[in-house]
Formats: structure tokens, C-alpha cells, sequence
């Protein structure tokens, strides 16, 4: 008997790919932010404590399995956009 059934790897597959897809919209998000004034890149960088703590914790909801190396890698993924994402805003901004 197969270890997953075919639902429910598809389920994992669409759950991979929006989470994937909606990390990517994370600079997006902070340049508009940004843009429209709700926030400065200088408060997103003063917010980085609770930034690493959020995406580990996201990191180890949105991976499937219970491998503490895939875990830190999405985790390290978010934070590179989130810094990323500050660095552009500042680089528009300024």
C-alpha cells in the first residue's frame, strides 16, 4: 500500500505551491507598505527579532515533514525576501 494516496499528495503539492507563492509576495507587500506610508524601512529593520521569530514559525507549519533542515531552509527563504523586500524600500525610498 503506497505511503500517501494520490489526494493526498495533491494536497501537499497545492499547499507547497501557494505557500511558495505567497512568500514570494512578501517585498511586494512591504514596497507597497512602504510606498503608501503605513511603514518605513527603518521600522521593518527595527522589527527583525520578531521577523526571524515569525518565519521560523511559519517555516515549521508550511513544511510537510518533520526534518529540522527543510524547516530552517523556508524559514531562511522568507527571511532573505523580508530583507530584501526592506532593502528595496530603502533603496526607493532614498
Amino acid at each position: 500500500e503506497p505511503l500517501w494516496s494520490f489526494d493526498q499528495y495533491f494536497e501537499f503539492i497545492l499547499v507547497l505551491f501557494y505557500s511558495t507563492g505567497l512568500a514570494f509576495q512578501i517585498p511586494i507587500i512591504q514596497i507597497l507598505l512602504g510606498l503608501l506610508n503605513f511603514i518605513s524601512a527603518k521600522q521593518m529593520l527595527a522589527a527583525w527579532r520578531y521577523v526571524i521569530l515569525v518565519s521560523t514559525i511559519i517555516g515549521a507549519v508550511l513544511t510537510p515533514s518533520t526534518d529540522p533542515l527543510t524547516q530552517l531552509l523556508l524559514s531562511l527563504a522568507i527571511l532573505m525576501l523580508y530583507f530584501s523586500g526592506v532593502g528595496i524600500l530603502f533603496l526607493i525610498k532614498n
